[in-house]
């Protein structure tokens, strides 16, 4: 594909993606649902006039690196942790019972083999924390009590994720589970995440000094970008994804952080004012590539809407995934309405899912009917969460105050 064609896509998706936005905001729905159905539109569901990959992939990567960067800065680190433990339970809770439960209704109730069933439990496992985080923040949820617990659960969701797929990869390909490559991946995250954030914050603090004698306008921004592309490399070279080392780079330069080890550094609050402040253009052009993306990457078209066995096999997945994935927000202690709402905003597979569901289809373990239906159940839960968060904190939203 030549440079101006690319150019013209590019083009496209920004303009397209904000007056499908624009449109969604004004019929009260969050702005990523039009971002999401500009994508689906452009995409091979119905014109296919863009391809998800090459440039386009790399800046919608670029995108959802930015948003966890953005999302880790607007973080309230004491809500954070004070939400830990509950974290901790929705995460592991909405991962083992929609693996257990997914893999149960594939093997024995729709009697598909051991592997296939075990890659479709697995792509029913993950939380997209870029969905779920962009779809709060439409609704201005996103450092809420509930918001707090969903965003730890969601990165903590991502790590079990990238545990699980390096599990169900070695076992397609060998017949057998790798644990010492599983535990080498587990410890270069824990070590990524102990140093990666103390990195980012003494950096910053260079570039503050540095910001208050430049005679060179944008500083601030420049080198902000490198830092966080640079730590989101960082994280992939160890084997997670890169949005966490976005993430973590946020988190390092948002108002208060934590060294590991009880040390603390108080954030300068004018400083991250400023990095708020002119990072913010910069990440509101990325993303919506990003959520489009994700929208061009459902080809719905692909589905065989007449085929028995996918509707009954997507009802049953879909209503599976998503009451199973509630089940860990139920087994915290807080009330009914944010325990709901808690579980609600896990549902989405978004990006994620769909990782898992290539490697089934590059690797031949999902023909294209499975493969079609475990992306429609992506599609499902990917769009209509955002409508059922803003819906429900509209009329149970009182019912959220202890």
């Amino acid at each position: 594909m030549d440079t101006s064609t690319v150019i013209l896509q590019i083009a496209a998706i920004l303009i397209i993606a904000r007056i499908f936005g624009e449109i969604a905001v004004r019929f009260s729905a969050p702005a990523v649902i039009g971002e999401l159905i500009a994508g689906v539109i452009l995409g091979p569901t119905l014109f296919n006039i863009i391809q998800p990959d090459g440039m386009i992939r790399i800046l919608a990567e670029i995108g959802i690196i930015l948003l966890l960067f953005q999302i880790g800065l607007e973080t309230n680190i004491q809500n954070l942790a004070a939400s830990g433990r509950k974290s901790v339970i929705v995460a592991i809770g909405g991962f083992i019972i929609p693996f257990v439960a997914c893999y149960a209704l594939s093997y024995y109730w729709f009697g598909l083999s051991q592997l296939v069933s075990l890659l479709i439990a697995g792509t029913m496992t993950a939380t997209s924390i870029g969905i779920t985080m962009r779809s709060l923040k439409d609704i201005g949820q996103e450092q809420s009590k509930e918001g707090q617990i969903v965003l730890g659960a969601a990165v903590l969701d991502d790590i079990f994720g990238v545990l699980l797929l390096a599990v169900l990869f070695d076992f397609s390909q060998n017949g057998e589970v790798n644990l010492v490559s599983t535990a080498r991946i587990l410890l270069f995250m824990t070590v990524f995440f102990l140093i990666a954030p103390t990195i980012a914050k003494f950096l910053s603090l260079l570039i503050r000094k540095h910001e208050r004698v430049t005679k060179l306008p944008g500083l601030v921004p420049t080198t902000i970008v490198s830092l966080v592309l640079f730590l989101a490399w960082l994280s992939h070279a160890i084997g997670i994804p890169e949005l966490l080392g976005g993430f973590a780079t946020g988190l390092a330069l948002s108002r208060r952080f934590f060294i590991p080890f009880g040390m603390s550094l108080k954030a300068d609050s004018e400083f991250s004012d400023k990095i708020h402040n002119q990072m913010k253009p910069i990440i509101q052009l990325f993303t919506p590539i990003f959520f489009v993306t994700v929208g061009l990457s459902l080809d719905l078209s692909s589905i065989d809407w007449t085929s028995t066995f996918f509707w009954y096999f997507s009802i049953s997945l879909t209503a599976v995934a998503i009451v199973s994935k509630m089940g860990g927000a139920m087994l915290i202690k807080e009330n009914f309405a944010r325990r709901v709402v808690t579980g609600m905003a896990m549902v989405p597979r978004g990006e994620v899912g769909l990782i898992f569901a290539e490697l089934g289809r590059s690797t031949g373990l999902l023909n294209n009917e499975i493969y079609a239906t475990v992306v429609i159940v992506i599609a499902y839960t990917t769009l209509f969460t955002p409508f059922w968060l803003k819906l429900f904190y509209k009329r149970f939203g009182k019912y959220m105050d202890d």
